[in-house]
Formats: C-alpha cells, structure tokens, sequence
C-alpha cells in the first residue's frame, strides 16, 4: 500500500446489508479486524459520512477508504523465533509450538514476531490460500497463548483443513488454570460471544454474538485455583477467556477478563494460564487420524507448582 492510499467506489448489490467492517474485508482482501480499525480511526466513508462499523452498506452507496502508512505493519516481515519448535512437518502441513508472546500473523498494531513471518524466514513454503497477510492460517492462537496449532502447507491442505475446522470436526483440547473453584466441576458453557460494546479489543457473552460452545473438565481443585481440560466445539476469539470470565472464574494471570492481579504475581505469571495441549484431526491428504501434543512451557509449570505448593502454605 501506498502512503495516501484512496480508494473510492459505489457498494456493489452482493454486499447489501453487510456491516461495514464486512464488507470492507471482503472488498479489499482485509482482515475484519485490520477493517475494523481503519473504520474506528475515521478512514472510512459511506455517502459522505463517516462510518461506524456496525453500519450496514446500501448498494449504490459511495464508499471512500483512505489507507494509512500504518497498514505496511499487515506486511509479513521475516524473522526467525528461536522458541518456535516443529511437532511435525510433510509436505501438506506443519504442525508448530507457539511460544507465548508470538502472533499468528501480521495486524495493525502488532509489530513483534509473527509465526508466518517465522516460517517465512525459516524457507517453509506454505499455501498461498486466505488473506495476504495470514496464508495458510487454518487457526489461529492469542498472542498471549501457547501451544500446539497446524498451518496448511498446500492448498489441498488449507481448503480441507479450513473446512474441518468449519464442521467442528477439529480436536481443539487447551489446559487452563482458573480462580476458584467452578460448580459444577464439569459441564458446558453456551453463551454466544460478540465484540465488547467499550472495547475493540476485547470479547464479551452477548445476547447477538456469535455462537459458542465451551466443554470443560476439572483436573485439579486446588486452594486458589482449578486446573481445567477444556474442549472447544466453536472457535471464537478470546472464547475460553470470555466463556471462564463469565462464570466468574477467569483464567489465573488474565488481567484483561478481571483475573487477580495480585495471585497472578503471587504466581509469577504475566499472561493468562492458558494453553493448547492437544490438536487432533484427520489428516487431509493421507486420511489417517492424527494427533499432536505440547507440554507446559516453562512460566505456566512454575505457576502450577505455586499453586499446588500454596495449598500447604
């Protein structure tokens, strides 16, 4: 993109009734959140006003879109991440480790390492499917979220995967450490999550979101905090942290869903205690059942055993 990136054209009649945010992505190749942000930054016009991105787009409508300078930040830039370490690779997918601190691709505002950027620069040939900058993205983890996650690496690969992940037919099992003590011990969580009315950049259960559905189990009942195994049958952003939230039982150390802040330093954590423990799905060239796993990294095993310890304190 340019630094005076304008764009200017009449809203087709395939996009009528579309959010602004959505058609804007599905316009121009965005991401929604890169589309988002360009509307809460006043980028956008629709018929001469400014648009909000909830707004619906009229067909015929005259939509005008100024890109920033600071778009360049979606560009993938290659950079190796050390911590990343390889589960698994074939010629259709690779499966990786994410570190905490690591985001799954480019977005505005984000301008730390990246895993595509890391694959990039590492020389893996990934599928040129999906958003320039999030090819061969499948799924996607928080920055501040570890674990195991696959990207496609052919395009047989990514549009088998994509639709797997779309049936639900994806095992998606996270670890998460939570306050409290939740009742039941064991149960399911249907709440739809939609955007926070106050904030961008955070989730909330809402009468009109999306729907969303937690399984949980509880692991471990300690003094301050449960351990949970949790499975996933949607894939929302923030679910599990929005899902945990809501019972009243956020994950230890997530200061942004109204964790304690005070047992999170007691613990040493400076993210939330969550992690993917386990992916399993059928693999989309050779058919056979396949599953990958990832062990505690080391920040969210010390806040474990300070927990444990803390029961005969």
């Amino acid at each position: 993109m340019t630094q005076a990136d304008h764009r200017t054209l009449l809203v087709p009649d395939g996009l009528a009734g579309e959010r602004v945010d959505v058609g804007l992505a599905r316009l121009f190749g965005f991401s929604r959140t890169k589309a988002a942000d360009l509307v809460a930054q006043g980028h956008v016009l629709v018929a001469g006003e400014q648009a909000m991105k909830s707004d619906r787009l009229e067909p015929g409508a005259l939509l005008e879109v100024s890109i920033p300078e600071q778009v360049d930040l979606l560009t993938v830039r290659p950079e190796l991440v050390e911590e990343i370490a390889v589960i698994h690779e074939d010629t259709d997918i690779i499966v990786i480790d994410k570190p905490v601190g690591v985001a799954v691709h480019p977005s505005m505002g984000w301008t730390g390492p990246t895993v595509v950027g890391h694959l990039r620069a590492a020389g893996v040939r990934i599928s040129t499917s999906g958003a320039p900058e999030r090819r061969g993205i499948v799924q996607r983890l928080d920055v501040g979220t570890s674990g195991v996650m696959v990207i496609a690496k052919s395009e047989l690969a990514y549009s088998r995967l994509k639709n797997a992940f779309r049936r639900r037919a994806i095992d998606k099992v996270y670890h998460a450490l939570v306050q409290g003590h939740p009742d039941p011990l064991a149960g399911t969580i249907d709440a739809p999550i939609g955007r926070h009315v106050k904030s961008d950049w955070k989730f909330a259960v809402k009468d009109d979101g999306k729907p969303s559905i937690t399984h949980y189990e509880t692991l471990e009942a300690h003094r301050f905090a449960s351990l949970l195994e949790i499975r996933l049958e949607t894939g929302r952003t923030h679910q599990i942290r929005v899902h945990m939230a809501a019972l009243k039982h956020p994950c230890v150390g997530d200061l942004t869903y109204g964790a304690d802040p005070t047992l999170a330093a007691r613990v040493g954590l400076e993210r939330q205690w969550l992690h993917a423990v386990r992916l399993g799905f059928e693999h989309p060239t050779q058919g056979d059942y396949v599953e990958f796993e990832s062990d505690y990294p080391a920040d969210l095993a010390a806040a474990l055993d300070a927990i444990r310890t803390a029961d005969h304190t």
